[in-house]
């Protein structure tokens, strides 16, 4: 059976996801696939700015939730958890290429995007590149569907859509004026508080929503809504009979690069596409309470 056969499956594991981002016979967004199995963002930069970036993530937990980095500086083959109490962990105990295993990624070079939306960066990959796995909230979602809560943007086969806010970073050596983004999702005003409750219990993977309510549009300083700078519009559904549905919105993976980009760095930095991530072999269980 061919890979792609098998997207959608809850038996589509995460080896599986990787092999077919790996043999392009998935280059779309992962929302969605391989349900139960933890999903990571990707940032991969020069080494010397390394022990910046590892700061700024430790600073900001919430939007930049740093969960795995190279085990070696340049492996592409080999990460380690950064996760308190599951240091041993395996994250990808079957193959891993960090330049081939994400459908799609974003190359920037001197802080200015050179390549957007490409299916492999061997090419970019160097011997001085340390990669870092910020956690994603895809990983939670799995648990929403269970609960008979799914977003949106999964039952429709698209993108999440994603804000950038007004909401600063806390600064980290050369890692200064950067502010979050957050991704959305629509729930009735009355599903709000389980979804908190489902979702805060994966604070890796950036745990309950930050704010929700058409007032958290302005309080986050998003502009338009129905524009996000990342992803796929979302269909809005309002009303004011109690059963309309609010945003509500989480800290986003998508936060450390627009750091990276916002910081001028030299050298070429590496990304994954906004909503194109990479599938681990950790389980939702493996991280459900660890904060």
């Amino acid at each position: 059976m061919a890979i792609l056969k098998m997207l959608g499956s809850e038996l589509f594991t995460g080896l599986d996801a990787r092999l077919a981002a790996r043999e392009n016979e998935h280059t779309g967004p992962t929302a969605g696939i391989s349900r139960g199995y933890i999903q990571s963002n990707m940032i991969v930069l020069p080494s010397r700015y390394a022990n910046d970036f590892r700061a700024l993530c430790g600073r900001n937990p919430v939007p930049c939730p740093l969960i795995a980095e190279s085990t070696t500086t340049g492996s592409f083959s080999s990460i380690k958890s950064c996760i308190r109490g599951l240091e041993d962990k395996d994250m990808v105990s079957t193959g891993c290429d960090l330049r081939t295993d994400i459908p799609r990624y974003m190359v920037y070079k001197d802080s200015e995007l050179v390549a957007s939306h490409v299916t492999d960066v061997k090419d970019y990959w160097t011997d001085d590149h340390v990669a870092f796995l910020i956690g994603c909230s895809y990983s939670f979602e799995s648990e929403l569907i269970r609960a008979g809560l799914p977003p949106q943007h999964v039952l429709l086969g698209r993108n999440v859509a994603m804000y950038r806010t007004t909401v600063p970073l806390c600064p980290a050596g050369v890692f200064v004026g950067g502010t979050y983004v957050v991704s959305m999702r629509m729930y009735k005003v009355s599903d709000v508080g389980r979804v908190r409750e489902l979702t805060g219990r994966f604070g890796i993977t950036h745990g309950e929503p930050l704010d929700w309510g058409w007032d958290a549009v302005a309080r986050l300083g998003i502009g338009d809504i129905g524009e996000p700078e990342w992803g796929d519009a979302p269909v809005l559904r309002g009303g004011g009979d109690g059963e309309g549905e609010v945003p509500v919105f989480w800290g986003c993976g998508v936060s450390p690069l627009e750091a990276v980009v916002t910081a001028g760095l030299e050298g070429v930095v590496l990304g994954h596409a906004p909503g194109h991530m990479l599938v681990l072999d950790l389980r939702d269980e493996d991280i459900v309470g660890v904060l």
